[in-house]
């Protein structure tokens, strides 16, 4: 009978916010059409080391597990993925498995992702509702814009984008692609288009539009491969523009 073919994963640990990593070594039976998630699964059902210690199971964060929620979000073989949709068939072993560290890390590979929602906050990420719901038409999108206004709303915050770009961390203060990114989307709403100014504003505040070294990294990884290049080229257009019109409005 031949021998189970095996899948070993080497796991970065860390057992509180104030603690210091480590790494820990785990072996799973390979089966076709395997995944990270479902690999950390069985890890989680009997989280035994290589070297038979039983250790606690590693933490993690999941959800849809088909690409869309993003919660699974973390680095794997050095690149921001998500695990759902990382198969073990792609990736070189033994498969080194990271916490995202441009986020806090709660505990193994669980983040607090709040910056970015923090950020969505910021940039006013979200339409304001003025009683056009409660009547029979709703505002007309404008259909040379559609297409991009649907690009961009695949975007699931799951920060795969701020992971890779160089210019988010402590040695910056940008609020990364993504929630830059979402400026455009709402600006863009037949609805949302009223509050530009205020959006295009805050992206000239520090951390902002600015910020943007351009290294391009944060299309690379884009799990939903929104063309995040050139929405903040566009942006950076519109900026421009804006600060233009606050000159001679005052």
């Amino acid at each position: 009978m031949a021998e189970q073919k095996k899948v070993r994963f080497i796991i970065e640990r860390q057992d509180g916010p104030n603690e210091s990593p480590y790494t820990q070594e785990f072996e799973v039976d390979y089966r076709p059409g395997l995944n990270v998630v479902a690999s950390l699964m069985e890890i989680q059902k009997n989280p035994v080391t290589v070297d038979g210690k039983r250790v606690p199971p590693p933490v993690w964060e999941c959800n849809c597990l088909e690409k869309v929620c993003g919660a699974c979000m973390m680095v794997i073989n050095g690149r921001a993925q998500q695990a759902c949709c990382a198969l073990i068939d792609n990736l070189t072993q033994p498969i080194r498995v990271q916490p995202a560290r441009t986020f806090p890390v709660i505990r193994d590979l669980l983040i607090d992702r709040s910056v970015m929602f923090e950020s969505l906050k910021r940039i006013h990420g979200w339409i304001e509702v003025d009683g056009t719901w409660d009547v029979k038409d709703a505002p007309i999108q404008n259909p040379y814009t559609a297409e991009t206004c649907y690009e961009l709303s695949h975007c699931m915050t799951c920060g795969c984008c701020l992971e890779a770009c160089p210019n988010v961390g402590p040695q910056s203060d940008f609020i990364g692609p993504a929630p830059t990114a979402q400026t455009l989307l709402f600006n863009m709403h037949p609805l949302g288009k009223f509050d530009a100014p205020k959006r295009l504003n805050a992206l000239m505040e520090k951390g902002g539009i600015t910020s943007c070294g351009n290294s391009q990294n944060c299309e690379r990884v884009c799990p939903k491969s929104i063309k995040l290049t050139q929405h903040l080229a566009q942006l950076n257009r519109e900026v421009n523009k804006q600060a233009l019109r606050n000159m001679f409005n005052h």
